[in-house]
C-alpha cells in the first residue's frame, strides 16, 4: 500500500488544486483551543485515509498481537485513525497514526510546523492578529521494543499547505523521514537500515541520501545534551523544490520500505538475552527520547499548539523510561561507544 495520505495529498499537492481545502477552511469558525475536540466514531468514513496496512501487518506478524484502533473526526475539519499496540510480545509500545486535518491555526503553530527560517521570520513579522487557514495530512509511527537489543524506530511522512495570510503567499511542502534509535552500536544493523534507505533515495535522486542523512543527524539533536537521539536515518522538511508528484512518489517509496529496513533487525535480536543493567541503560536512553520529543520535535509541538488529539500526539512516548543523576558510561564500554556515535555521527554506508 502506498503512503496512506497519498490520495488526499495528491489532490492537494497538485498546484492546480492547491488552496481549495484551505479556502473552505477559512470560512469555518476558529476554536480558541486550536482545532477543537475530537469525536470518536465506530464506523470509519470512506473519506478518511487508513494507516498503512502493510506496516501494521508486518508488526503484528512479528509480535503476534493485534493493534487497537481508534478513529476520530473533528467538526472543524478532518480526522484520523490511531492504531496502538501496548505490552505486546515484542513491542512494549507501538503505534501508527494517520491524520488528515484542516481548519485554522494560531501563528505560533504555523511557526512550529515549518523549519524554513525565512518563512518563520515572516510569520513572526506578520503579527498574531488572525488565524492561518491550513491543511495537513500525514502518517507517523514509533515502535518501542521490549528487548534492549532491539532498536526503537520512528517514521513520519506528511504534506502541509496554507492559504495566503497576512501578506504571506500560500505555502505547500512535504516533510518526513525514518530514523532508528538503538541502545548500542551494531554495525551490521546500521548498514542494513541505512543501506535500505540509501537505495530508496538513490532511485529518486542520488543527492538525497547524503543530504537527508546529514539533515537527520542535525534535526534529531538534543541540544541540551550535545548528542543525537539515536543513530539517524533520513529526514527532510519544507521540501517543495520539484513537482509535487515526484516528491509524493519519493515519500511513497520511503514509507513502503519501513518494514524492510526495520523488521529484519528486530527479528535478529528479539530472542537475545539481556541483563538488568542493559535494561537500565535502555530506560535511560528512552529518557533521552522523551526529552527530544517534548522539547524539540516540531510534529509534537505543532500538535500541542493546535489542540490536537493528545493520545495520538503522545503515542510516541515509551511506556517506561528512566532518569538518573549524572550517568557516565565507563571508558571503553559499549555504552561509551554509543554515546560517541551520538556525539560524532558516523557514516554507515
Amino acid at each position: 500500500m502506498a503512503l496512506s495520505c497519498a490520495s488526499t495529498t495528491r489532490a492537494c499537492g497538485a498546484r492546480t488544486t492547491r488552496g481549495s481545502v484551505c479556502a473552505r477552511a477559512a470560512t469555518m469558525a476558529p476554536s480558541a483551543r486550536g482545532l477543537g475536540a475530537e469525536n470518536y466514531v465506530e464506523t470509519v468514513p470512506i473519506t478518511l485515509t487508513r494507516p498503512d496496512d502493510s506496516i501494521c501487518a508486518a508488526i503484528e506478524e512479528v509480535d503476534g498481537t493485534k493493534f487497537r484502533q481508534d478513529a476520530w473526526l473533528r467538526a472543524e475539519g478532518g480526522g484520523g485513525i490511531t492504531r496502538v499496540m501496548q505490552d505486546g510480545n515484542v513491542w512494549e509500545k507501538a503505534g501508527v497514526n494517520v491524520s488528515v486535518v484542516y481548519g485554522s491555526m494560531p501563528p505560533e503553530a504555523y511557526r512550529a510546523a515549518s523549519g524554513n527560517p525565512d518563512l518563520m521570520k515572516r510569520i513572526k513579522d506578520a503579527g498574531d492578529s488572525s488565524r492561518v487557514p491550513f491543511f495537513a495530512a500525514g502518517i507517523s509511527s514509533v515502535m518501542h521494543p521490549k528487548n534492549p537489543h532491539c532498536p526503537t524506530m520512528h517514521f513520519n511522512y506528511r504534506y502541509f499547505e496554507t492559504e495566503a495570510w497576512n501578506g504571506i503567499p500560500g505555502q505547500w511542502w512535504f516533510g518526513g523521514g525514518t530514523d532508528i534509535t538503538p541502545n548500542w552500536v551494531v554495525e551490521e544493523d546500521m548498514k542494513h537500515f541505512h543501506g535500505t534507505y540509501k537505495q530508496v533515495c538513490d532511485r529518486h535522486d542520488p543527492a538525497y541520501y547524503p543530504r537527508f542523512k546529514k539533515w537527520c543527524d542535525e534535526y534529531f539533536n538534543i541540544a541540551h545534551r550535545g548528542e543525537t537521539r539515536g543513530l539517524g536515518g533520513i529526514f527532510f522538511d519544507d521540501l517543495n523544490d520539484r513537482d509535487p508528484e515526484k516528491l509524493l512518489a519519493f515519500a511513497d517509496d520511503a514509507v513502503n520500505h519501513v518494514a524492510a529496513a526495520y523488521c529484519p533487525i528486530v527479528r535478529r535480536h528479539v530472542d537475545d538475552s539481556f541483563t538488568e543493567e542493559e535494561r537500565r541503560w535502555q530506560q535511560l536512553r528512552r529518557g533521552r527520547y522523551v526529552e527530544f520529543n517534548l522539547v524539540y520535535d516540531r510534529g509534537t509541538i505543532f500538535g500541542l499548539k493546535t489542540g490536537g488529539r493528545i493520545e495520538s500526539i503522545l503515542m510516541s512516548m515509551p511506556l517506561t523510561s528512566r532518569w538518573e543523576y549524572d550517568v557516565q558510561p565507563a571508558p571503553g564500554s559499549k555504552e561509551a561507544d554509543f554515546i560517541d556515535a551520538c556525539r560524532n555521527p558516523r557514516n554507515w554506508v
